[in-house]
């Protein structure tokens, strides 16, 4: 600290530790997990600790560097996130899966970031909020063109996010049952 740099000296580490103590507090949650209190606490601590190490050297301008990646990495993924969902409002021409209040709020959180990066030119502010505000916008756009539509009845959403052509049951192929009666 009295020489103002980190010399030769990595900060990954810290940054690692860091995140991990953060998530493994945050696993440790009563509405996360029951009964482990204990996790959150030391990983707490241990997030607490970490800070004192990671926090002080934000001020290098390579920690700045490497913050600023991480920061605008993991704000694009977060943002990007939706692009599934997108894909599905595509192709059953319906919102029923995508919330227009999320919408909306990605769009406007994207939006004011995006803004106060610009001011600031803070080019690891706008970039990622840049993202996220051209997401939300397309998903206004989508949730505009398809609000009224139920979707195509014969195209519903699995469990895996893929799309399955429903026939009725008459026209379904019946599997076979290779376990009827306990018999393989």
């Amino acid at each position: 600290m009295n020489k103002r740099s980190t010399e030769q000296f990595s900060g990954i580490p810290y940054v690692m530790t860091l995140l991990n103590c953060l998530l493994a507090a945050w696993y440790g949650l009563h509405f996360i997990s029951k009964d482990n209190y204990l996790v959150s606490v030391i990983n707490g601590t241990g997030a607490v600790i970490e800070s004192v190490y990671f926090l002080p050297s934000m001020a290098s301008p390579k920690k700045q560097l490497l913050c600023g990646f991480a920061a605008t990495i993991f704000s694009i993924i977060m943002y990007a996130s939706p692009l599934s969902v997108m894909r599905m409002v595509i192709k059953t021409k319906s919102v029923e899966y995508m919330p227009f209040l999320l919408s909306l709020f990605v769009f406007l959180c994207g939006t004011s970031w995006f803004t106060y990066g610009l001011i600031g030119k803070d080019k690891f502010l706008y970039i990622p909020n840049g993202f996220g505000s051209l997401l939300g916008a397309m998903q206004l756009i989508l949730y505009a063109i398809y609000r009224n539509n139920k979707g195509d009845d014969t195209k519903k959403p699995t469990t895996d996010g893929t799309l399955e052509m429903g026939l009725p049951k008459a026209h379904q192929q019946k599997q076979p049952n290779y376990f009827h009666n306990g018999q393989s």
